[in-house]
């Protein structure tokens, strides 16, 4: 899946991002783009658990 996030504007911000998709899925993969504000994920996890962990983090994400 691929998510917008408008507050994901740095590195910190990306591992951030990482961490908390990893906190619902350990073995996710997650790539994000804090240029572009994009995150690739691949995952087991359903679209709305990543992005209710995603808003919990304070990163609220939609689909892209």
């Amino acid at each position: 899946m691929e998510l917008r996030i408008e507050g994901m504007t740095c590195g910190g911000c990306a591992r951030s991002v990482t961490k908390a998709i990893q906190g619902v899925d350990p073995n996710a993969k997650v790539e994000p783009n804090p240029a572009t504000r994009q995150v690739k994920v691949e995952t087991t996890a359903s679209q709305a658990q990543v992005q209710q962990a995603l808003a919990n983090a304070g990163y609220p994400a939609t689909a892209s």
